[in-house]
C-alpha cells in the first residue's frame, strides 16, 4: 500500500513528520534552544516513513536523556579539551590540579587524539594513545594521569550533551608496574644518618619536620612563624606553598630569548600559597623536644641572616627562606633533598618518601591510628585507605611478629633449651 502524505495539528514540542516534494520522508525534531534562546530543530530525512519514525524516536530518546549532540558544528577533541581546561576546570580547581590538567591536554591529548570529533571518539583511540606514549618512553603513571584527565573532561562533555558516551570511562589504561607503586621507607639507621648530615646544613629543621612528622613539602614551605608555638610545643598547618609560575616581563615577543622562568624581567603569575584543601589538612601537630630546640636555633640563625643582609633582605614571615629572605622555591627544595641524600650516603628516593617514613615510624612506635591520622592530616573517611598506602610493614616488624609467634607456640627460648637437653639425655 502506497504511503500517503498526511499533515495533522501537532502538540507543542512534538516532532513534525511529512512527505516532501522530493518523494522522501522528512522530520523536524525539537531539540531545545540555541545559545541565543531561539528554538532549535534537527532535520532528518529517510526514504520510507518507517525508517524515519525509528530515527525520530531514537533522537527523541537521546534528547530526553540529555545525550543528544547540541546545535552547531561538532566539537573536535582538541577544541573541546582546550575549552574545558581553560574555561570550565581552571576557575574551580586548585592551581596544582589545573597545572596537571593543562600539561596532560597540551602535551599528550591534543597532539594524540585532538583531530577526532568529540562525538565519534572511541575507547580504542585512547588506548592507542597510551601505547604510543609508553613506546615513546612515558611511564605508566603518566599515561594514568592523562587517562584521568580525559575521563574528567569527557565526562563533562557528556553531561553537556556534546557526546553520547565517555570514551575514557570505557578505555583501559596501561597496567601500573610494581616498581612504580612500591615505596620503601627509610630505616631508622638511614634516618639517623640523615640527621647527622642535616645538622650541618642551613634550614636543618625543615628536613626533620619531613622525616619525623611527615609534613608535605607544600605544608613545610608554607609554614610561617605565626603558625609555630614553641612555648607550647606545637605548630598549626593552614596553607600550602605553591610551585611558582612565571610569564615574560620583556614583552609578548619574549625579547630575552629565554624561557619565562629565566626571563630577567619575569613576572610571578601564581599566588605563593593556598589554604589546605581539606579540613583534616588544617591541623595542629605536636613538636618533639629536639625539634623545638632546632626551631629555636633556626629562628636565631634567621635573625642573624636578616641583620647581615640589611636592605637586601626580603621580608616574608616564612619559617624557611632563601639566604636573603623570601619563600623557598619547591624546585630548589627538591634539589636540596637530593644533595642531602648523596652527602649522607643514603639511597636515592623521592622527597615524598620521607612522609612514608614518618608514618611507618609512628606505626612502629605504637601510636594510635587516630593520632597518626591527626599528625598526617588524613580525612576520617579515607584514613584507612591512606594508612594502607603510607604505613609499610618493615623487616623488623616481621621479625618481631615471628618472635611473638615463637613465644606463643613454642614457649620462651629458655624452655626450648631445657626441652632439648631432656631429649639429648633420653
Amino acid at each position: 500500500m502506497a504511503e500517503e502524505k498526511k499533515r495533522t495539528r501537532r502538540a507543542n514540542g512534538e516532532s513534525a513528520i511529512y512527505l516532501g516534494k522530493d518523494g522522501r520522508w522528512h522530520a523536524r525534531v525539537p531539540m531545545g534552544c540555541k545559545d541565543d534562546g531561539t528554538p532549535y530543530r534537527r532535520h532528518l530525512t529517510r526514504p520510507t516513513r518507517k525508517e524515519l519514525v525509528e530515527e525520530v524516536r531514537r533522537l527523541e530518546k537521546q534528547r530526553d536523556e540529555g545525550s543528544a549532540r547540541q546545535p552547531g558544528k561538532p566539537w573536535t577533541v582538541a577544541k573541546r579539551l582546550e575549552h574545558w581546561v581553560e574555561n570550565i576546570a581552571k576557575p574551580v580547581v586548585s592551581e596544582n590540579t589545573y597545572a596537571g590538567y593543562e600539561v596532560a591536554v597540551r602535551v599528550h591529548l591534543v597532539p594524540g587524539i585532538g583531530r577526532h570529533r568529540i562525538d565519534r571518539l572511541e575507547p580504542e583511540h585512547l588506548e592507542s594513545l597510551y601505547r604510543r606514549m609508553q613506546s615513546a618512553g612515558s611511564k605508566a603513571g603518566t599515561a594514568h594521569q592523562v587517562h584521568r584527565t580525559a575521563r574528567t573532561a569527557l565526562g563533562e562533555a557528556v553531561r553537556r550533551g556534546h557526546a553520547a558516551k565517555n570514551a575514557a570511562a570505557l578505555a583501559k589504561p596501561p597496567r601500573m608496574e610494581e616498581d612504580e607503586t612500591e615505596v620503601e621507607p627509610y630505616s631508622v639507621d638511614e634516618v639517623q644518618s640523615l640527621l647527622l648530615e642535616v645538622n650541618k646544613r642551613r634550614n636543618s629543621a625543615r628536613w626533620m619536620l619531613a622525616l619525623a612528622l611527615g609534613l608535605r613539602q607544600g605544608e613545610t614551605l608554607g609554614l610561617r612563624w605565626s603558625d609555630v608555638d614553641l612555648d607550647n610545643e606545637y605548630l598549626k598547618l593552614r596553607r600550602n606553598r605553591l610551585r611558582p609560575k612565571y610569564e615574560h616581563g620583556c614583552g609578548e615577543a619574549a625579547h630575552c630569548g629565554r624561557k619565562a622562568g629565566y626571563c630577567p624581567s619575569r613576572v610571578q603569575v601564581r599566588r605563593e600559597t593556598k589554604n589546605t584543601k581539606s579540613r583534616a589538612g588544617r591541623r595542629a601537630v605536636p613538636l618533639p623536644g629536639p625539634l623545638v630546640v632546632m626551631l629555636r636555633s633556626h629562628m636565631e640563625t634567621q635573625a642573624r641572616e636578616r641583620a647581615a643582609a640589611g636592605n637586601l633582605w626580603t621580608e616574608s614571615a616564612y619559617v624557611f627562606t632563601k639566604p636573603l629572605g623570601g619563600p623557598l622555591s619547591p624546585n630548589t627544595d627538591y634539589h636540596d633533598w637530593k644533595r642531602l641524600l648523596g652527602d649522607a650516603g643514603v639511597r636515592d628516593g623521592r622527597l615524598h618518601d620521607a612522609r612514608h617514613t614518618a608514618g611507618t615510624v609512628l606505626m612502629l612506635l605504637g601510636v594510635p591510628d587516630r593520632v597518626i591520622d591527626q599528625i598526617m592530616g588524613w580525612e576520617p573517611g579515607g584514613a584507612a585507605r591512606m594508612r594502607a598506602r603510607y604505613l609499610h610493614v618493615t623487616d623488623p616488624m616481621l621479625k618481631e611478629a615471628a618472635r611473638k609467634i615463637e613465644r606463643a607456640i613454642w614457649g620462651a627460648p629458655e624452655n626450648l633449651a631445657v626441652d632439648k637437653d631432656q631429649d639429648n639425655e633420653a
